[in-house]
């Protein structure tokens, strides 16, 4: 219920515009992104590779509605790319179809991720395509079967918090599929989500025990101590190395936990985004915590009475 609030609030122009045009906003939007420029990313994942985690970027942006727009996205990820390999930083990179034109038409749309694909396998890179809502669901599932069944470089976020999410695990896992387990982030209707976190946390329990009996390489992306020390417990009881999977987290959200796992020999990839569009991701990041909602409220108030008192 939260969430839904809070991303329906989000959506209003006023509150866009008060939000992004203030410093406090710009600084609470620090703690999740790295900058709005590519070399504040690579300084950032530099930084995470020195304390053991690797990391992948995320150039900020979604629902293109032009072919031209979306082929500056697709030139972005490329010079990304190239700047990946010429740092040397541990980067793989993510990216939303909705970038690559999924407004438009999906034809267009696998060119676009097939030329970044194709370039991150040239440097022998890797790819993870985000899942956005369930409007877009079935299509990039669609638009990723067909992508791997050409490269291997190329991984799938799966939601568990859909009711469709074991039969999506079972169909990534039966094409040898590489994907990335999360909960979910975007406000979904009840006939197509899990409204209550328990059932939620049952149903990514189940499904990250049916990644890593697969045998096969996947990502278990959560903050959550129980679901970690689930997968944890899972992977050590039936044999397997702790190399044979990775955790991903987010850019800034539990940084102690992150030490933690890299420490004790997990393998651990941190997301970190960047750029202009930092508004949207910076709202599901507040809708996951309520305290952190709560402080930007009260600093947009003082900030907005400290602007009266001048004028």
């Amino acid at each position: 219920m939260w969430r839904a609030v809070v991303l329906a609030v989000s959506g209003n122009p006023a509150f866009r515009r008060l939000v992004t045009r203030s410093s406090i906003g710009r600084r609470m939007a620090l703690r999740f992104v790295a900058g709005e420029t590519l070399d504040s990313a690579i300084a950032a994942a530099r930084e995470l590779n020195l304390r053991g985690a690797a990391v992948e970027l995320d150039y900020l942006g979604e629902h293109v509605r032009e072919r031209e727009q979306a082929a500056q996205v697709v030139e972005t990820y490329v010079n990304i790319l190239d700047e990946i390999a010429s740092s040397r930083v541990e980067s793989h990179i993510s990216l939303k179809p909705s970038q690559m034109g999924l407004e438009l038409e999906d034809d267009l749309t696998y060119t676009n991720l097939k030329r970044v694909v194709q370039k991150a396998a040239s440097y022998g890179n890797f790819v993870w395509i985000d899942m956005e809502s369930s409007d877009y669901t079935e299509r990039t599932i669609k638009l990723y079967e067909k992508l791997r069944a050409r490269f291997d470089n190329v991984g799938l976020a799966l939601q568990a918090y859909l009711h469709r999410a074991r039969a999506d695990v079972e169909s990534i896992v039966s094409i040898n599929g590489t994907a990335r387990l999360c909960k979910g982030a975007y406000s979904e209707p009840p006939e197509v989500a899990l409204r209550h976190k328990s059932d939620v946390d049952s149903n990514f329990a189940l499904l990250s025990e049916i990644l890593l009996s697969s045998r096969q390489y996947h990502a278990i992306a959560t903050h959550d101590e129980k679901m970690i020390a689930h997968a944890v417990e899972f992977a050590r009881a039936n044999g397997l190395d702790k190399r044979s999977f990775e955790f991903q987290m987010l850019y800034g959200i539990r940084r102690d936990l992150q030490s933690l796992l890299a420490r004790e020999g997990y393998r651990l990839r941190v997301y970190v985004p960047y750029g202009e569009q930092w508004y949207p991701y910076l709202m599901r990041r507040l809708a996951e915590r309520p305290a952190n909602l709560a402080f930007l409220l009260r600093s947009l108030a003082t900030e907005v009475h400290h602007i009266d008192r001048r004028t």
